[in-house]
């Protein structure tokens, strides 16, 4: 399968969150297709973290594209996302699910069990099946041999409103694979 490298991410945040659906995301021995993301934009966005926190905007700043932007949710569940810098836009594009390819034992144990098609249906289970943390915050993770990104075979992509915000909820900024068991929601 075909890399996808730091070039994919210099579009916009929603163009890219629409194209990463099918993509092949592998991580320290686990690997699924993502079959779920939404889009953030860090700017004029009030559900995104750059609207709010000034770190997050010095982020964008200072790291490339392709960059990984971890975060603790509601102090409960780390979220993943990607740095995106278009020529009109950056932002982040969140991994929202995955459908589990390789590496199901490990990402039983630390999920506690429980059907694969509920491994990593929502980002915060995702991240706990993968053993993601704040410390990959700020890394590159793209083309290495453990991590990265390959290109898939997509399905059907619908679109729809972010889910799990409250502000700007409006925006169909959310996109996953139609009829895939693997997605949140």
């Amino acid at each position: 399968m075909e890399e996808i490298g730091p070039e994919f991410f210099k579009r916009h945040p929603v163009v890219c969150a629409r194209d990463l659906i099918g993509a092949v995301f592998r991580w320290h021995g686990c690997s699924g297709r993502i079959v779920e993301t939404e889009a953030y934009t860090a700017e004029g966005d009030e559900a995104a973290h750059t609207f709010f926190r000034p770190s997050s905007r010095r982020f964008v700043a200072e790291h490339p594209v392709g960059t990984a932007y971890v975060y603790l949710n509601y102090g409960v569940h780390w979220l993943f996302n990607v740095l995106v810098k278009g020529p009109d836009m950056a932002g982040f594009v969140l991994f929202r699910a995955l459908e589990p390819l390789d590496g199901l034992e490990q990402m039983l144990e630390r999920r506690g069990g429980g059907a694969p098609r509920n491994l990593c249906s929502g980002p915060g289970k995702l991240t706990q099946a993968l053993g993601i943390d704040g410390s990959v915050h700020g890394t590159s993770f793209l083309g290495r041999v453990e991590t990265g990104i390959s290109r898939g075979e997509t399905g059907a992509v619908v679109e729809g409103v972010r889910i799990g915000i409250s502000r700007a909820t409006e925006l169909p900024w959310r996109f996953h694979e139609a009829g895939n068991p693997h997605v949140s929601r």
